[in-house]
């Protein structure tokens, strides 16, 4: 959602151009209408977090908190208390940051104080957590030790090969998907057209293949394009690319 709307506990972080709350009430409900399940994302990664304007300067201080809280309750509140709210949380790297002008980087500790904080929020408006699930890439045991069940997951991988044995470090983007499963964790495992057309029917296949059908809930496709018109033949290839994917696995 970030900047989109015009947010009842914190309206200086609008934008020229951020909706209303009634005109986001009337678009949950037309797209409620034509059968799809509205879920709210707000992405609070250090790395994707300036949508939050100053506040994102102030990461893990007491005004952090509270306005994060806010902004919660009330989107929780302008969607019905949805069944799930995804919580963003990828991408908190230097690497992922080393071209921006000012990086916040949490980690440790620190990174899962304020996890564990998001979570019980979340869950305290009945939603459930979701998150990008990369952070299990670099810190394998204590992902799999430390974080709840209750979140859903969503590992991702946007490339065109599936054999870890040949990907050299890279593999474990792969892997992930069978670590998450092994734990008994619920995932929605996550592909794309960002890089090549074939990844999101592989991450299909693969996870059919390599993981518990019933831990499965879903399988999401992210392009990454925006929603503008320089930009539509990439969006409407992506849904087509789902399209062909789950005709070709219908009996």
């Amino acid at each position: 959602i970030a900047e989109i709307l015009q947010y009842p506990s914190h309206p200086e972080l609008s934008v020229k151009g951020s909706w209303t709350v009634e005109k986001m009430r009337k678009e949950i409900a037309r797209l409620r209408g034509m059968g799809f399940e509205v879920i709210p994302k707000l992405n609070f990664s250090a790395c994707h977090d300036t949508w939050l304007k100053d506040y994102g300067r102030m990461v893990s201080t007491r005004k952090y908190y509270q306005v994060c809280e806010d902004l919660i309750r009330d989107v929780a509140e302008i969607f019905d208390r949805p069944r799930f709210f995804h919580l963003g949380y990828d991408e908190e790297t230097a690497g992922h940051q080393a071209s921006h002008l000012y990086t916040v980087i949490r980690q440790g500790e620190l990174w899962w104080h304020d996890f564990l904080w998001f979570v019980d929020v979340t869950e305290k408006t009945g939603c459930r957590p979701w998150i990008w699930s990369d952070y299990i890439w670099h810190h394998k045991e204590e992902f799999l030790k430390r974080m709840p069940k209750s979140v859903l997951q969503s590992n991702w991988y946007y490339g065109a090969s599936f054999e870890p044995a040949k990907m050299g470090a890279r593999g474990k983007y792969v892997e992930a998907y069978d670590w998450l499963d092994k734990a008994g964790f619920e995932q929605v495992p996550t592909g794309s057209n960002w890089s090549c057309d074939s990844n999101f029917k592989d991450t299909v296949d693969f996870c059919d293949r390599n993981c518990n059908k019933s831990l499965i809930k879903g399988y999401m496709m992210a392009p990454w394009t925006r929603t503008i018109p320089a930009h539509e033949k990439k969006a409407f290839a992506a849904i087509d690319l789902m399209d062909a994917t789950i005709r070709s696995r219908k009996v």
